[in-house]
């Protein structure tokens, strides 16, 4: 299942525009990993409703009711590009739902019945996960041609390439993987130790509290369970924790009488639900009332709490977007006598964090086990180990590989202690470690979507000695940023309010290149190419420039990347979008979004007022008009007052940023010019919500 596409689903669709949310995180639509692994689910749904139609099943995310109904209605579908339109639906639902071996097919079917480069991207993307790496390959190639930029799947065309060579070497890795007996035939997943050694995990298994069931999945709501590590049964672990709603992904401290763990909830009654970190203490054998930790922004979602060796610095994953992109790694230190217990988060090194996904921190010992998306991998999420160096540094991630990783998920690893080998004269065949680890690919004697599988790891034969045993010369370490310079392609041409469908190099753009009191300027050929070799501990800012062009920059820090003996030369990349100008032209901010009846700036509308301002500052020569647009309920003079009040509070958050009020026009629209065209009464809520936007235009 797709993980993030149930990040947060709202509690109101009218509230919320979620799918258009959903489609704005690249990585995120890209990859399609687990949705069950990241406890990132709907909780205000309709359960009773009766859904009598795969059109509206699918719009309100009942995927697994969906299918079945909407193959019926592509039997019955008269012209291509209906069956091309149903068909993508069924392999959506289908992956969204966990079953991806049947949504490739459906994938390849929306696209020879000419649904376009989406169908296409989701059948690459499945054929990937499936391991059908040659196929991928040739599939991303054309998806690229396709959309006319090579340039956006090269990296999932090597990809494909170093996968295949992953697996050849599986062989000889010495690992073994089985399943265990206490998975169910739901989703079990991100096992931890208690203190007394039997596993906690998150399942969404049949026993779970309460009655409801998940309309997304047709499966309970997420509990806590426990179970000996060779038992068949599972129990749940505690009422007090375990409520009707979702809880998961645990740790403890050492004693086991500190408990961190996730909740969704919502800020006030009937807000939409985001994740949260809770921590209870046991007293008497008993767990007190969950608190959250105090560090926790509105409005974001924290997840998958990783309590260090020493107990003193938390780790977790949250999607704040001030982070790197998509999912990050914190960390924040105890602080007994501070007010609020805790430091500021302090985001992990850009050697750990990329524009992707990192998520499920684990330790053992010093080394810390995660899963991402975004670094090189397999097809999902793959897990990758660090570990900290001098000065607070992390060594560069590695990649497990095969058979650990595979084209499907992997998450949430770790060791038993009692099974790790600290003999210093292992001899090929001799455990090494074992433990336990997440996975949803299919294996003979699978029982459910996300599975846990134990795992061995023993001393693999002697590798063949090289022929060449010269001597090597020593390594000269470096880091290098490698920077591209990239425009978006739309949908329709020059239309910037069509959906993007990937980026292209921009030519003869001019980058400059700030770290420290230092700078310089490069100018980037037909393939929009810079280069930098980048100094240790340092923080650098790229600000790309063309005519006819808005400024843009990126940010990358060397600090807290460390050198890697058996990798000297580490590459990292950058990009620097630049969007193209288009005057007195209306361009929709996505997530502006307001409270029924009112015009304050939601929290959730923010971030990207946020962007808007640094954009604006580093383009100091527009001006702007914010345009604010209503739907058609209510009547015609006080929709024009609401809008014109919503669009001067989005210019006074502006101005309070730093933006000269001289520069910014606000405009109310009212309901006079509908983005959706439908007749009021029989507009469904989405067109609704498309009708209630907010715009900026250059003038």
């Amino acid at each position: 299942m797709d993980i993030i596409s149930l990040l947060l689903t709202p509690a109101k669709e009218s509230r919320t525009n979620y799918y258009e949310m959903t489609m704005t995180m690249k990585m995120i639509t890209k990859t399609g990993f687990t949705l069950i692994a990241a406890l990132l689910l709907l909780t205000g749904c309709n359960y009773t409703l009766a859904v009598k139609d795969g059109q509206t099943a699918f719009q309100i995310k009942r995927y697994a009711e969906a299918v079945p109904m909407l193959e019926k209605d592509f039997g019955k579908a008269k012209s291509r590009s209906e069956k091309g339109r149903i068909a993508y639906q069924i392999a959506e639902a289908l992956r969204l739902s966990g079953n991806d071996d049947a949504a490739v097919n459906w994938y390849k079917t929306a696209y020879d019945n000419n649904y376009g480069p989406d169908a296409l991207r989701g059948y690459a993307f499945g054929l990937k996960k499936a391991e059908k790496y040659a196929e991928a390959q040739e599939q991303f190639k054309n998806l690229g041609i396709e959309i006319g930029s090579p340039y956006e799947y090269r990296k999932e065309v090597n990809a494909c390439i170093v996968a295949q060579d992953w697996k050849k070497q599986s062989l000889t890795s010495g690992y073994s993987i089985a399943t265990t007996p206490f998975n169910s035939p739901q989703n079990d997943f991100a096992p931890v130790w208690s203190a007394d050694g039997r596993i906690i995990f998150t399942s969404d298994r049949a026993v779970a509290t309460g009655k409801a069931v998940y309309g997304w999945t047709s499966n309970r709501f997420m509990d806590l369970f426990v179970v000996e590590p060779e038992a068949a049964s599972a129990q749940s672990f505690d009422p007090l924790l375990n409520t009707e709603g979702n809880e998961g992904t645990p740790c403890f401290n050492k004693k086991g009488d500190e408990i961190f763990f996730v909740r969704a909830v919502g800020a006030y009654k009937g807000d939409d639900q985001f994740c949260k970190l809770f921590i209870s203490q046991k007293e008497f054998d008993n767990w007190e009332n969950p608190i959250p930790l105090p560090f926790q922004k509105e409005k974001i979602n924290y997840i998958h709490p990783c309590l260090s060796p020493d107990g003193n610095t938390l780790y977790y994953s949250a999607n704040d977007p001030e982070g790197w992109g998509g999912y990050d790694l914190y960390s924040v230190v105890r602080k007994p006598n501070a007010e609020t217990g805790w430091s500021d988060p302090k985001l992990l090194s850009r050697s750990i964090n990329t524009p992707g996904n990192e998520l499920f921190p684990t330790f053992d010992a010093d080394t810390l086990y995660f899963a991402s998306d975004g670094l090189p991998g397999m097809g999902g999420l793959d897990i990758f180990k660090t570990y900290k160096l001098e000065k607070n540094a992390w060594a560069p991630p590695v990649n497990l590989k095969s058979p650990v990783n595979t084209g499907a998920d992997e998450f949430g690893f770790i060791i038993d202690p009692a099974s790790v080998n600290r003999s210093k004269s292992l001899k090929t065949g001799d455990l090494v470690r074992a433990g336990f680890f997440t996975t949803n690919r299919k294996m003979p004697d699978s029982r459910g979507l996300d599975d846990i599988v134990r795992f061995e790891q023993r001393v693999p034969p002697p590798a063949p000695v090289p022929k060449d045993t010269q001597s090597l010369a020593p390594a000269v370490y470096k880091m290098i940023i490698e920077g591209y310079v990239v425009e978006k392609i739309f949908t329709v041409a020059d239309d910037p309010n069509s959906k993007v469908l990937g980026r292209k190099p921009l030519d003869a753009a001019k980058v400059t290149i700030v770290y420290g009191d230092q700078q310089k300027v490069v100018t980037v050929g037909s393939d929009g190419y810079f280069r930098l070799e980048a100094a240790e501990n340092t923080d650098y800012r790229f600000l790309g420039a063309k005519e006819n062009y808005l400024n843009n920059s990126t940010r990358f820090s060397t600090k807290g990347m460390a050198k890697d003996p058996s990798n000297p030369v580490q590459t990292y990349e950058v990009e620097i979008v630049l969007d193209k100008i288009y005057r007195n032209r209306e361009i929709v901010l996505e997530n502006i979004y307001y409270d029924y009846d009112k015009w304050d700036i939601r929290p959730d509308a923010e971030p990207t007022l946020n962007r808007l301002a640094e954009t604006l500052t580093q383009n100091p020569g527009i001006r702007i008009q914010m345009g604010s647009h209503t739907d058609c309920r209510g009547n015609d003079s006080y929709n024009l007052t609401l809008s014109q009040r919503r669009a001067e509070s989005a210019v006074n958050y502006l101005v309070n940023k730093g933006i000269s009020a001289e520069r910014l026009t606000p405009v109310g629209y009212g309901e006079q010019f509908p983005a959706a065209s439908c007749a009021c009464k029989q507009c469904t809520e989405a067109e609704h919500q498309t009708n209630r936007r907010t715009t900026f235009k250059v003038e």
